[in-house]
């Protein structure tokens, strides 16, 4: 349980995170950082769900970015063909988000590519709340992405029982 948030708004990309990990119904740690850069460092990522289950996904995700030269996309079709399709990967319980300066997406152990259309992602426990948060920063606000990240899961924090105020962030800019 967790929350991440994305944001893409004037040639930016912003991904972040709390830093809360559960065990049962405890928190057991709480400056996990869950976002990640990738490939040349012209992508980044966060995940949420099971911890191994979601590094297992990143290096994954590493290697199709290597294979297809960073074409995310390409990358995330493959990454979710194998996921939906492998005995072993289809057990892993983790969503992410991953974006560079063409595209966002969320992507899940269904199958699902999900590119958003208002530059926004949220995956997690407190992922609806950054969410909601985010959107009416990015509609009613200057802000920027950096911003709005902070703002939004901050607000995430206050709400969600599994999301705490130790937050990752990270930027690219394009």
């Amino acid at each position: 349980m967790t929350t991440i948030l994305a944001i893409k708004r004037n040639n930016k990309l912003a991904i972040g995170g709390d830093g809360q990990v559960t065990l049962g119904n405890y928190s057991i740690k709480n400056t996990a950082r869950k976002i990640r850069r990738m490939y040349r460092d012209s992508v980044l990522s966060g995940f949420a769900g099971g911890a191994a289950d979601g590094l297992a996904l990143y290096e994954r995700l590493e290697k199709k970015l290597e294979e297809y030269n960073g074409n995310l996309k390409k990358a995330a079709v493959e990454l979710a063909r194998d996921w939906r399709t492998d005995k072993i990967l289809r057990r892993l319980e983790a969503m992410i988000i991953v974006g560079n300066k063409e595209t966002l997406l969320v992507l899940s152990g269904t199958g699902d590519i999900i590119e958003p259309d208002d530059n926004i992602a949220a995956i997690g426990s407190g992922g609806p709340y950054a969410y909601a948060a985010a959107k009416a920063l990015y509609d009613n606000t200057n802000l920027e992405a950096y911003d709005i990240v902070i703002k939004s899961l901050s607000i995430a924090s206050n709400i969600c029982i599994y999301t705490n105020s130790n937050f990752s962030i990270d930027l690219i800019e394009f």
